[in-house]
């Protein structure tokens, strides 16, 4: 009998070992608050004055520089909600340790910031790119992740309003308009900024024109290309004058300065020392023109270069955070205010 009653201990042992030491695995990972990663889309974003950001790869973890993007424009807009749309996020709200996942552990904890999963079907019931959608074989599409993207971000702002940004574009000072479009060049439009209220007819048409003309083997015909050809209808088009924007019916087009100070060609500048005659004083936020950046170029710690201090001053956090100095280690410390 002592025998049997000592090996039913030493079992009950072994099981009490084995449940806390998979609780102790799981208590190194991050778990997101129902409120933060499922919380309710309409109730986020219904106001129409959200600001949105779309990842459509699988991919969880974002870069520091879309770290920053997400971050400046939550300072910049500590009012507005700033929703995340993630291709890679499910239903589940267990993820990895934020010893693997830094970045997006640093997002979650901040207030205004929201996770979404990226669910294009949902997203483009009752639209005109509902039936491209199901009819398209995503796996022969050229340029889908990019293609993807055009159509969600024309979907989200016509159902919710608000304004959608790259995962590129650094937010230093708040847009003042509501129904926009931001130039790239004089008579052309980007796709990278825009801001309309909820159901504005511009971005309908859009999406019909982007149904009728696809065509995912040219660059940009679903995205900037799209833009400036229903621009055009809408407006009569002319050169900008001076530092000025351009008025046209209920929205306005917005001078290149306000994203676009530094155009695509020169788009190194930003990784290059910080010339600071440099001035932004008529732009909103700078847009880095990330894709161009075939040559994996890094924001680095003490590199003195305009990124850098454009990261240190907007994406404190990241920047501290995140950004690597040139052996590749992250110097700065984590202060109090860091959730």
């Amino acid at each position: 009998m002592l025998k049997e009653l000592q090996f039913f201990l030493s079992a009950v042992l072994l099981l009490a070992c084995v449940f806390f030491y998979q609780f102790s695995l799981k208590s190194s990972c991050l778990f997101l608050p129902s409120s933060k990663f499922q919380p309710d889309l309409e109730a986020v974003l219904g106001s129409g004055r959200g600001v949105v950001f779309i990842e459509t790869s699988e991919r969880m973890e974002p870069t520091p520089l879309v770290s920053c993007a997400v971050e400046s424009a939550a300072r910049i807009y500590p009012e507005k909600p700033v929703a995340f749309f993630m291709k890679g996020l499910n239903n589940t709200s267990w993820l990895p340790s934020n010893s693997t996942h830094p970045a997006f552990s640093l997002l979650s904890a901040i207030d205004n910031v929201f996770l979404f999963p990226l669910d294009m079907k949902m997203l483009f019931e009752d639209t005109p790119l509902l039936s491209w959608y199901t009819h398209i074989n995503a796996s022969v599409e050229s340029n889908w992740l990019h293609v993807s993207s055009d159509a969600s971000r024309l979907a989200i702002i016509w159902k919710y309003g608000g304004i959608y940004m790259d995962t590129d574009v650094i937010s230093i000072r708040p847009i003042p308009e509501e129904n926009f479009l931001a130039a790239q060049a004089s008579r052309y439009s980007s796709n990278g900024v825009f801001g309309f209220l909820p159901r504005h007819p511009f971005l309908w048409e859009c999406m019909e024109n982007f149904v009728e003309h696809y065509d995912s083997a040219i660059w940009g015909n679903q995205g900037p290309s799209l833009m400036t050809r229903m621009l055009r209808l809408w407006c009569k088009l002319k050169d900008f004058q001076e530092v000025s924007d351009f008025q046209c019916l209920n929205l306005s087009f917005l001078h290149p300065q306000r994203f676009y100070p530094i155009s695509y060609p020169e788009w190194r500048r930003y990784y290059e020392v910080w010339d600071k005659d440099l001035s932004f004083n008529d732009s909103y936020a700078l847009h880095l023109w990330n894709y161009m950046n075939s040559e994996g170029r890094t924001v680095v710690r003490g590199s003195n270069t305009l990124v850098e201090n454009l990261c240190r001053q907007y994406c404190p956090r990241t920047y501290r955070d995140l950004i690597q100095s040139p052996e590749g280690v992250v110097t700065g410390e984590r202060g109090p205010g860091n959730k």
